[in-house]
């Protein structure tokens, strides 16, 4: 992983990869932007993680905000998120303020935002689904908060309803928190049955369970973020009895990358769903189709989802 990365030939890579499938593109529903001194200290928290998850987690695009937007673009990558998220009260709603004027300075953003467990969260969340919010992002872990803590049932009722997905962090991987695992998302479904999920990193560790969940709530999916790659397998590792699973929810998974904080090229993200072996339909709909379907996104390059 260590060495200099070529970004001409990353870029052919990436865009060889969704030409082979006859793709316009990629849509990446798991990229981090916000305030550059809240990326800063998240960036900060990577470089001192090695005693946490056992190895050395180098940035491999520690870029500036211009820069690190056209790597995506030039990539591929059709449409992305500015995934951020409070680790305290009174936070939130500042960073939905920045998250809209970064999605309306940059129309390949999804416009994101976030959440905390406080009174106030049902009005501010309702500011930013107003504002049009598209995809919200929750980190159980960072946020140290249980997920079915009454504060957040009106905000859940409001995603539920307007039918915006949330991409929630909620495995114990790499790193468990108080109330990460399964058994909270369990019993926020089982309040809001119709709430859009994606569940970040494929749920890791607990990578069965959410796929349980999955097969149990139709509207809940899952992100590839991190999964499959070696870095990941290294650590925590997909049992192959549950890759065997993955074929029967190919509508249910979409690609993610944490673009910029991986340890690793972008490729190996892409390369990390290509060698599942699930088939090139299994691949489009991955890479593109569903996100595309699921975010109402116009037929991007020309392609409509399948």
């Amino acid at each position: 992983m260590a060495g200099r990365i070529d970004h001409a030939a990353e870029v052919a890579a990436v865009r060889g990869v969704a030409a082979s499938l006859g793709l316009p593109g990629i849509v990446d529903v798991h990229t981090h932007f916000m305030p550059r001194n809240v990326l800063e200290k998240v960036w900060a928290y990577f470089d001192a993680a090695g005693p946490l998850v056992g190895r050395p987690w180098p940035i491999r695009y520690r870029h500036e905000e211009e820069e690190r937007v056209a790597r995506l673009r030039d990539f591929g990558v059709l449409a992305f998120t500015s995934m951020l998220y409070p680790h305290r009260p009174g936070m939130a709603e500042w960073l939905n303020a920045w998250a809209a004027d970064f999605a309306a300075r940059t129309p390949d953003c999804l416009h994101t935002a976030t959440f905390y467990p406080e009174a106030g969260a049902a009005d501010y969340v309702g500011t930013a689904l107003s504002a049009g919010a598209r995809v919200f992002k929750s980190h159980i872990q960072v946020g140290d908060y249980d997920p079915a803590d009454p504060l957040l049932d009106p905000v859940w009722g409001q995603l539920a309803e307007a039918g915006v997905p949330t991409v929630i962090h909620c495995g114990s991987g790499p790193v468990a928190g108080r109330f990460t695992g399964p058994e909270p998302i369990r019993q926020v479904l089982a309040r809001h049955p119709r709430l859009p999920l994606i569940i970040a990193h494929m749920g890791m560790p607990e990578y069965s369970d959410f796929l349980d969940l999955a097969a149990a709530h139709e509207h809940v999916h899952l992100d590839t973020t991190m999964s499959f790659t070696p870095f990941t397998d290294e650590l925590m590792p997909m049992d192959p009895s549950t890759v065997a699973r993955l074929a029967d929810f190919g509508d249910r998974i979409l690609f993610g990358s944490d673009f910029p904080n991986i340890p690793y090229s972008y490729t190996v993200a892409v390369d990390a769903v290509l060698g599942l072996g699930l088939g090139d339909d299994w691949n489009r709909a991955v890479l593109h189709d569903n996100a595309v379907r699921l975010f109402s996104l116009a037929p991007l390059g020309g392609r409509p989802a399948s």
